[in-house]
């Protein structure tokens, strides 16, 4: 049986920050679901600042399907959860169900990953207070606003909460996130 991880998406997702970890779900032997507001297609997007330039630069990226609406998820049929960055979170981040799930992953000390934007999302269900995480700078005050402790380093560890700043730190964040994960299933299949 492979263990379920949500990926939380939205139209305007990042597509590297979505579509690395979830082949890399795939590859570490888990089943990745992709959930948003509703179950459909979403579109993501690319960002970079662009030399010369002091914002963000937005391409189209990718579509991905949602396996499932926020309002079906029973979060504890899933072993981990990401908030993915781009755009998304500004967006999702006062769905009533998303901020129920994140509250539960806080709570139940589960293995979370956050990249770029998606800090929004814990920010917004009031879970960062007291917490080291990574996140894009232009979101720092976000999520000190909220209580939580901004560091600028390409992965963060606070416990059960793995952070990166954005795709750039893919390979940092991501592999401490997935041991985690493993950790998760090798006590659930003791």
């Amino acid at each position: 049986m492979k263990h379920k991880v949500l990926i939380i998406i939205g139209d305007a997702t990042e597509t590297v920050d979505t579509m690395y970890p979830y082949f890399r779900l795939i590859e570490g032997g888990y089943e990745p679901v992709i959930a948003a507001p509703e179950k459909r297609e979403y579109q993501m997007v690319m960002h970079q600042v662009k030399p010369g330039w002091t914002i963000t630069k937005e391409w189209e990226g990718y579509t991905m399907p949602a396996d499932i609406a926020f309002k079906d998820i029973k979060p504890e049929e899933y072993l981990g959860i990401l908030y993915s960055g781009g755009r998304a979170p500004e967006y999702i981040r006062e769905d009533e169900d998303l901020l129920r799930i994140t509250r539960y992953y806080f709570a139940n000390n589960a293995p979370i990953a956050s990249v770029c934007h998606g800090v929004e999302i814990p920010a917004r269900a009031g879970c960062v207070k007291g917490r080291r995480m990574a996140t894009v700078p232009k979101c720092q005050f976000d999520l000190e606003v909220c209580g939580g402790i901004f560091v600028n380093e390409p992965c963060v560890i606070d416990g059960n909460l793995i952070s990166g700043r954005t795709f750039w730190d893919n390979g940092h964040y991501i592999g401490p996130w997935m041991k985690l994960l493993d950790e998760a299933r090798e006590q659930l299949n003791v």
